[in-house]
């Protein structure tokens, strides 16, 4: 298609996405109330002042905290922030089909399969990192609200409170994404699994210490509950790297098949010196001959 059809194609596919998100915003719009306290009920069993005070007065160690708002146009940013961010989610496949679908006639067959391949591994992987850092959150609370000093309330911004969780889903998220890019780049053939594996001890560290940053908690559980999928999905996209590798040099050294063309070397040679060719010093249809006069030449060369 001409320029002018491609951007009118892509016009119509936005259109479309858009339009999902819009109807999926207004529908969570009505339970954004619920979708709050999915987030923050985790958080308050924690760290909530939802008991009784002769319970409180029992509890010899920990802090309790309120979930407030801070202005009056808050609740209502708030509800426009959930709802927007939900009907981004829950509209995921529309658009994202949308945008397949604009990509997928530039693909060759093959592209195609290992695109879908890696969306479909892909979305698995960043649900989990997702769900664990839903299920890390409660501790990492209760250890930052620890540090209160005596005497002091704690209020926690409902808005702050729910941006925090969403950087930590998100973070969570794509570190589960790491095997599938180191897989990616094998497969582009940018990076060998026998290089990936020879990282293996700088990957266990970083992986650690990213840990121990997003989960700030002096319980080395919680650490190890992030970084030890993490590290098995590394050594497994170390694995796939491996026997991908064995299986392409197995293929060359077996050569090209019959439908395939063989690799030319187009790398260029010297040609070494040149050396001078002598040529006639006249035409063949000028040579000279019985009866052949050249004084009609005028003693001009044999081109002219």
């Amino acid at each position: 298609m001409p320029l002018v059809e491609h951007l009118r194609e892509l016009r119509n596919r936005l259109a479309k996405g858009v339009l999902a998100i819009i109807i999926m915003m207004i529908v969570a719009a009505f339970f954004y109330e619920s979708i709050i306290n999915f987030f923050t009920k985790p958080i308050l069993q924690t760290v909530g002042c939802d008991s009784l005070f002769t319970e409180l007065a029992k509890q010899h160690t920990g802090r309790c905290a309120n979930i407030v708002m801070m202005d009056l146009l808050g609740p209502f940013t708030l509800a426009l922030k959930v709802s927007l961010v939900s009907g981004v989610i829950l509209a995921a496949p529309v658009w994202l089909y949308q945008l397949w679908a604009f990509l997928a006639p530039g693909l060759h067959s093959r592209e195609k399969k290992y695109a879908l391949s890696f969306v479909g591994v892909g979305f698995p992987l960043f649900v989990a990192g997702a769900y664990f850092a839903y299920k890390v959150l409660p501790t990492t609370a209760r250890v930052l609200i620890d540090f209160t000093p005596p005497g002091v309330d704690n209020l926690l911004t409902l808005d702050k409170l729910l941006d925090l969780i969403t950087r930590m889903v998100v973070v969570f998220g794509l570190s589960f994404e790491l095997p599938l890019l180191l897989v990616m780049l094998n497969f582009a053939g940018i990076l060998t699994g026998q290089r990936m594996l020879g990282w293996w001890r700088g990957m266990v560290m970083g992986i650690t210490v990213f840990s121990a940053i997003a989960t700030p908690s002096t319980d080395p559980v919680t650490m190890l509950l992030l970084a030890a999928p993490i590290c098995v999905l590394y050594f497994g996209a170390v694995l796939i790297a491996l026997s991908r590798d064995a299986r392409r040099r197995r293929r060359e050294d077996a050569g090209p098949s019959d439908d395939e063309a063989s690799e030319l070397d187009l790398t260029p040679e010297p040609i070494g010196a040149m050396k001078p060719v002598g040529a006639p010093a006249e035409l063949p249809e000028q040579a000279s001959g019985p009866g052949d006069d050249r004084s009609h030449r005028g003693e001009l060369d044999d081109v002219t």
